[in-house]
């Protein structure tokens, strides 16, 4: 029997890649669209060498948009975070740098009209129910991606891409602290767990022996930090009520120490059983947001201020993301008006991946 063929589009969005698809072009139902996803990308497998996913985290995700039904957006983002070892795909979290390529491919698909000289995207994302709000360069009604912008972990420049979050309080637990407590103690480690765009538990780095700084494959070679940090994330995800999370990549992890390069608090993100090679958006947001909440662990590590308007810098293996928050009320219960970032996006590979048709026909 033939393969079936699925237009598609490879894109960098921030500093993640994956293919882009329209929703109409894929299966309805849940069950086969993982299927399709699976075999796209050559899960499960460690080099996915049978698909197109690049083998390692970053470059294992697929971006899914079609228009939205909802008053306030123009679009709707569905986000896949396909596993790499194992046949499964995670729907649970969104990913912010991969928003990044939403708006430039829904212009160049037709799907939004571009003004000049630039297009405002309204995206709903359908993972967390969070909005954002994206800022693409069109000088004479088309997607420009050469520009002067550049972020740590992509080579070179490109145009901006900006981005403002909002509404991604409480994405999976609708809380902000999900257990009702700005710090608790797993394993006689403190730590704060915190619902922005993804649940997260932050912990101080020092309080496992560790400074914070290590690369990411140190942090991966120490598999008696990985195991301990899985029992803690367990035990937290119980106390946050999000039940067993073992099989499911949330809620995340994030080791932190004093900035030493200028910026506002170091940072490891674990995605979650390896360290991530860069620091994501949605890692980001949720980090911002407990910097500003009073009496997590951040405080007398990280620098933020009472202003409601701020710019945090999150030093990682990479560099730094720069993080814009804006909150109203106190830090003691802030709420989160709205998170920024500046990114860029390429589009890379415009065409069509085939697919073995006994996973789907295409109908």
């Amino acid at each position: 029997m033939p393969q079936t063929a699925i237009p598609c589009v490879v894109m960098r969005g921030g500093t993640s890649r994956g293919p882009y698809f329209k929703l109409a072009d894929l299966p309805r139902d849940r069950e086969t669209l993982t299927k399709v996803l699976l075999a796209v990308m050559g899960s499960p497998h460690e080099r996915q060498i049978d698909g197109i996913g690049g083998a390692q985290w970053l470059t294992s995700k697929v971006a899914m948009v079609g228009p939205s039904k909802h008053d306030d957006a123009d679009l709707d983002y569905l986000f896949g975070q396909v596993l790499i070892d194992r046949g499964h795909v995670d729907y649970a979290p969104n990913c912010g740098n991969m928003t990044s390529g939403v708006g430039p491919f829904a212009i160049e698909a037709g799907m939004i009209e571009a003004s000049d000289p630039e297009t405002v995207v309204r995206i709903r994302n359908v993972n967390t129910g969070a909005f954002i709000e994206a800022t693409v360069q069109t000088p004479d009604g088309g997607v420009t991606y050469e520009g002067e912008a550049a972020i740590d972990g992509a080579p070179g420049t490109a145009a901006p891409v900006m981005l403002n979050f909002s509404r991604m309080v409480g994405s999976i637990t609708d809380k902000l602290l999900p257990t009702g407590n700005a710090m608790d103690v797993f394993d006689g480690i403190e730590a704060s767990c915190v619902d922005v765009a993804v649940p997260m538990i932050t912990m101080r780095a020092g309080d496992f022996g560790k400074t914070g700084y290590e690369s990411k494959a140190e942090l991966d070679a120490d598999k008696a930090l990985l195991a301990r940090l899985e029992a803690i994330r367990i035990e937290a995800s119980e106390r946050m009520g999000m039940g067993d999370p073992t099989g499911r990549v949330v809620p995340k992890l994030c080791l932190i120490s004093k900035p030493r390069a200028g910026g506002s608090v170091n940072a490891r993100y674990f995605v979650p059983h390896e360290c991530h090679a860069t620091f994501p958006l949605v890692g980001g947001m949720c980090l911002a947001a407990a910097s500003v909440v009073r009496g997590t662990v951040i405080e007398g590590v990280g620098h933020a201020s009472d202003a409601h308007k701020q710019s945090l810098a999150i030093e990682n293996p990479v560099g730094q993301l720069e993080t814009m928050i804006e909150f109203v009320g106190s830090r003691k219960a802030p709420e989160i008006v709205r998170v920024g970032f500046m990114r860029t996006a390429r589009r890379i590979m415009a065409g069509e991946v085939l697919i073995p048709s006994t996973v789907w026909d295409g109908r």
